[in-house]
């Protein structure tokens, strides 16, 4: 089983969508790695998360809004030797991501923004209220980078000729 990068931008964004979580990477006041799992919303090499307006990952983004966000999909464990514990692998498609966190403040964007995440999960629209939009933070990311990768492919066999 071999490891295989993901080039195709259309394959990419397939295995965003059938995401439901992405576990985004932040820095600590101290300065320490802090992961956590977070519902999101992917447009146009963009993702859009929320949150409360404070908290502590508030204040750590405001001193550092650089962010690496992970997605993984389709697991299987696969293996080629039922009796051979090191030929065991776990078959998945990853995507890691980095950016740079900014927040959206203007009523209209966030709106759209909460459309956009909704529409990870569900194929409605919506309504909000101003309260309920004036109380919540839009995370916004463009991603600067992106690498993708299909684990535990089968190696392919050459014909004989």
């Amino acid at each position: 089983m071999k490891t295989l990068e993901i080039n195709d931008k259309q394959r990419v964004d397939e295995i965003i969508s059938r995401c439901s979580i992405c576990y985004v990477g932040i820095t600590d006041l101290e300065g320490n790695p802090y992961v956590i799992p977070m519902n999101f919303g992917y447009k146009d090499n963009t993702i859009y998360i929320h949150s409360g307006p404070t908290g502590s990952c508030i204040d750590m983004l405001n001193k550092n809004n650089n962010v690496c966000i992970t997605f993984c999909s389709d697991t299987e464990l696969v293996h080629q030797h039922a009796q051979v514990a090191c030929s065991y692998r776990m078959k998945a498609q990853s995507i890691v991501c980095k950016g740079k966190v900014t927040f959206v403040e203007d009523m209209d964007q966030k709106r759209d923004a909460l459309n956009i995440l909704m529409g990870q999960y569900v194929e409605r629209d919506f309504t909000y209220s101003d309260p309920a939009v004036r109380n919540v933070k839009i995370w916004k990311i463009p991603i600067d980078s992106l690498t993708a990768r299909d684990y535990a492919v089968p190696h392919q066999k050459k014909a004989i000729m």
